[in-house]
């Protein structure tokens, strides 16, 4: 069971350990603000306030795809490396070695996108990847998808060695999910949710992973020898399976953070049961079966394989996303809970993801999704739990972080203020998109020249403008906490004085 101290001796980083976490984080949050900032020019392209050429527009997105996904994963895998090392062993070589492969597939990615201008956004479908029609060439597509392989190869290490130090406690993933009690018999109390959770991520997401790999390498095959023909509908599937996994692992990793963290602001056990055990076996086979629904408008599509994505994104998206929801709804019920920094973001993140799935299971029904898909309503679902869910669980634990320095989570009175406006203009930012695809303003256009279309772009300018903002705030506020000097005895606080 989650630890009710504080800040519990366990997690307290020292010397090079310290120092490879403070650049997983501190990295992540400046890759944030470029990559948020970025996005920011584009939704003000499309309101008509900014003049950004369709060119630069494409690779805007294209860098806006890729890396906020790609970031997110980083600051993921930092929480959930900083919670599974507490009960299996987590070498720091595979740790150090995600991050050098992380960090050269940026700046891959980055010399493609600004010096070989690719425009062919973070799909990299085929055959568009290496038609650039002179705006880039092959070499910058090869180049684009080379950084995507030092991404997913470093991710790949790490599991390999989470997966490595699971077995070797707990004997096997099955084992370490829990699955010997899905049946029957007593649920072990203390049984870590990080482990199961972290188990679950790794099946699914390896198999991800290696799915891109695969789409990958045929992709740059193709791209020096263009005789070797893809199947374009193979490699799309192979991609989105890829794609939709990679997306949801890191949700899954960051709320390993909530899991730990937030008992600890509520002072109440946050307790582990079969239903919970059940969503998280669940989820793990549902999330790897139900790509299809992104693919639900290609009519060469095999009917049965549209059939598996309908049904797995209404049995699949709930389990893991209720039982969590659940379980911090009933930790915080009669908690007398002290709002601090990072108890108002992990329960935020929880709005954020309950509130963002529901767009999202709504797009991956046949009905709507034939008429909403290619609209703003899939950047509107997506923002939101990704934005208002994932970002606000991983800034939470960089708060909690910076809180353990000085024995005290921070709550400043400027933090007070900066929160509501990044709540307030993250809420606006999303329901500029939602409602952009109700008004059925097609995605992906880097031009809005119909007033219908700007409205709604003009609002989520200002929504984004606001969270830009925040963002900016929170970059200084935890660079600078991160790099600051722990104080004497700092990890041991107990909860009988939360707050600080």
């Amino acid at each position: 069971m989650a630890s009710l101290t504080l800040y519990p001796d366990d997690e307290r980083l020292t010397g090079g350990t310290r120092t490879a976490f403070n650049l997983y984080l501190i990295t992540s949050i400046l890759l944030f603000v470029v990559i948020m900032s970025a996005g920011l020019a584009m939704r003000l392209t499309q309101a008509t306030w900014l003049k950004v050429p369709p060119n630069l527009f494409y690779e805007l997105l294209s860098l806006h795809g890729a890396g906020m996904l790609g970031t997110m994963s980083l600051a993921a895998t930092a929480a959930m490396w900083f919670f599974l090392r507490k009960y299996v062993r987590l070498r720091m070589w595979a740790f150090m070695a995600n991050y050098v492969l992380f960090m050269l597939g940026v700046v891959s990615i980055l010399l493609s996108i600004f010096v070989g201008h690719y425009g062919a956004l973070w799909t990299f479908l085929y055959p568009l990847t290496v038609q650039g029609m002179g705006l880039w060439s092959p070499h910058a597509s090869a180049l684009f998808m080379l950084g995507y392989l030092f991404i997913g190869v470093g991710q790949l290490l790490f599991y390999l060695d989470a997966a490595s130090g699971i077995i070797a406690k707990y004997g096997n993933l099955a084992r370490a999910m829990g699955m010997q009690w899905l049946f029957g018999g007593t649920v072990d109390p203390d049984h870590p949710k990080a482990v199961v959770a972290g188990s679950g991520v790794l099946i699914a997401n390896s198999i991800g992973i290696l799915t891109g790999s695969v789409a990958l390498v045929m992709s740059l095959v193709n791209a020096f020898y263009p005789e070797f023909k893809l199947d374009p509908l193979v490699i799309k599937n192979l991609i989105y399976w890829f794609g939709h996994m990679y997306a949801n692992a890191t949700i899954y990793m960051a709320v390993i953070a909530v899991y730990e963290l937030l008992p600890r602001y509520t002072h109440k056990p946050y307790g582990i049961g079969r239903p919970f055990l059940w969503s998280w076996t669940v989820a793990t086979v549902a999330v790897i079966i139900v790509f299809p629904h992104h693919l639900l408008m290609d009519f060469a599509q095999p009917r049965w394989v549209s059939v598996i994505g309908q049904v797995a994104s209404w049995a699949g998206g709930f389990p893991v996303f209720l039982v969590t929801v659940f379980g911090a709804l009933a930790n915080l019920h009669r908690s007398q809970i002290r709002w601090t920094m990072p108890s108002r973001l992990l329960v935020l993140a929880m709005f954020g993801w309950a509130a963002g799935i529901i767009p999202a299971i709504l797009d991956g029904t046949i009905r709507v999704n034939l008429v909403m898909h290619n609209t703003q309503w899939v950047p509107g679902h997506f923002h939101f739990y990704m934005l208002l869910g994932a970002m606000s669980i991983v800034l939470g634990l960089m708060f909690h972080v910076i809180g353990s320095n000085r024995d005290a989570p921070p709550n400043s009175s400027v933090d007070r203020m900066v929160f509501p406006v990044y709540f307030v203009g993250g809420l606006v930012f999303v329901f500029g998109f939602l409602a952009a695809g109700h008004a059925s303003v097609p995605r992906r256009m880097a031009q809005h020249m119909v007033e219908a279309w700007t409205s709604t772009d003009r609002i989520g300018a200002v929504g984004g403008s606001l969270v830009v903002l925040a963002m900016l705030y929170f970059a200084v506020r935890l660079i600078l906490g991160l790099l600051a000097t722990p104080s004497a005895g700092s990890g041991n606080v107990a909860t009988t004085n939360p707050a600080g």
